[in-house]
C-alpha cells in the first residue's frame, strides 16, 4: 500500500463522526499505540457531552478501510483558532490512530490534509512516548520540540494475588491492617456490577462527591462529565474494557473503583470512598483488589494514570511521562 492510494477527508459533522464507529473499532484494534481513551466508545460520547468547538477530524481511507484517524476539533479564540484533540482534559492518553503497516504514509497524509483547515496552532497533549502523533511532520509546519506533559505513575506487576512480587512490603502490611479493620466493622464484600452500569455510576458519583466534599468538588461534580460517563461506560463495557468494583462493609457500599484493562495493562481511572470509613482505607483496599485481579488476568502493568499523588508511589509505581507537541504554520 502506498501513499498514492490513500484518500483523506475532513469530518466536521457530528453525525459523520459517529458514523465512523464500526470502521473506527477495526482501526483501533490494529493501532499499536491504542488505549481505551482512543476508542470510539470514549471519544464519541465525549463529543456528545462537551462539543467545545468545531469538529475537524481527519479520516484516512484505503478503499473502504479506515487506516488512519486524527480526532481533532477547532477552538476559536481572539488570538486565532487552535486545533486540539477530541477527548482533551478527561483523557489520560491521546493519539492519532494508524494501521501499523502504513503508519508513515498515514502520518504524511494527515499532515497534508490538516493544512486545508484554518488554524494558527495545533496542539497534541497527553501523547504516549510511543505515539503516532509524535511522528507528524511537514515542510509547511513549524514544529516545537516535544516536551514532557504529565507524569503517569506505572507499576510493573508480577507474582500472584498476594502482591508480594510487585508491591512493597510496607504497603502490603498496611493493606492487611486495613482489611482487618474493615472486617471488625462487619462482613466485607466486593462486587462487580457490570450488568447495572447506572447503579455503579450512581454509587461512584455519590462516593466521589463525598470524598471531595469541602475540597472544591471532584471531577464528577460537573454535570457534563456525569453525562459523558453515563454514555461511555456501557459502550466500553460492551467491548470488554471496563473493570469496576464496589466495596461494602456490613452491607453498606463504602468504596467504588472504575478502571480499564486492555492489552496487558490495567488502568486505574477513578474512585471514591465514604469519608466515614477513612480509617478502614476502602480506597486502598479497592486498589489492592484491582491489582490482584489484573495479575489474575495476566496484566504486566498497572497504570495509575495522570497525577503525582503520593499514594501511587507507595504502591511502588514509577513515573512514565506523556508528551506535548505543538505545530504552527511555517
Amino acid at each position: 500500500m502506498s501513499k498514492a492510494v490513500l484518500r483523506c477527508e475532513i469530518i466536521g459533522n457530528p453525525a459523520q463522526f459517529e458514523a465512523l464507529t464500526p470502521h473506527w473499532w477495526k482501526l483501533w484494534e490494529q493501532s499499536s499505540s491504542a488505549t481505551p481513551f482512543q476508542s470510539p466508545a470514549w471519544l464519541v460520547p465525549w463529543w456528545h457531552a462537551f462539543a467545545p468547538g468545531e469538529l475537524a477530524t481527519v479520516a484516512v481511507w484505503h478503499g473502504d478501510d479506515l487506516v488512519g484517524l486524527a480526532p481533532l476539533y477547532l477552538e476559536h479564540g481572539m488570538s486565532g483558532s487552535k486545533l486540539l484533540p477530541v477527548g482533551i482534559s478527561l483523557s489520560d492518553y491521546l493519539d492519532v490512530l494508524a494501521v501499523q503497516d502504513v503508519q508513515a504514509a498515514v502520518v504524511a497524509a494527515i499532515a497534508e490534509a490538516i493544512l486545508s483547515v484554518e488554524w494558527s496552532q495545533w496542539i497534541l497533549s497527553d501523547l504516549p512516548q510511543n505515539s503516532v502523533g509524535l511522528a507528524i511532520a511537514h515542510p509547511d509546519l513549524k514544529i516545537d520540540a516535544p516536551v514532557n506533559h504529565a507524569a503517569c505513575p506505572v507499576l510493573a506487576i508480577a507474582g500472584d494475588e498476594t502482591l508480594a512480587g510487585c508491591v512493597p512490603a510496607r504497603r502490603r502490611r498496611q493493606l492487611r491492617r486495613a482489611r482487618r479493620a474493615a472486617s471488625k466493622r462487619g462482613r466485607i464484600a466486593f462486587s462487580s456490577p457490570r450488568s447495572d452500569h447506572q447503579n455503579f455510576l450512581n454509587q461512584l458519583i455519590r462516593l466521589h462527591d463525598a470524598r471531595w466534599a469541602g475540597h472544591g468538588g471532584g471531577v464528577l461534580a460537573n454535570a457534563a462529565v456525569k453525562q459523558f460517563h453515563r454514555l461511555s461506560l456501557p459502550l466500553l463495557d460492551a467491548h470488554g474494557l471496563v473493570r469496576c468494583w464496589l466495596f461494602a462493609i456490613d452491607g453498606t457500599t463504602v468504596g467504588a473503583y472504575y478502571g480499564f484493562h486492555h492489552r496487558g495493562r490495567a488502568y486505574a481511572y477513578l474512585g471514591g470512598f465514604d469519608p466515614a470509613y477513612a480509617e478502614e482505607s476502602p480506597g486502598a483496599i479497592l486498589i489492592g483488589h484491582a491489582i490482584a485481579e489484573s495479575i489474575r488476568e495476566g496484566a504486566r502493568e498497572f497504570d495509575f494514570l495522570r497525577g503525582q499523588e503520593a499514594y501511587k508511589y507507595g504502591w511502588g509505581a514509577g513515573d512514565r511521562w506523556t508528551m506535548r507537541k505543538l505545530w504552527t504554520r511555517s
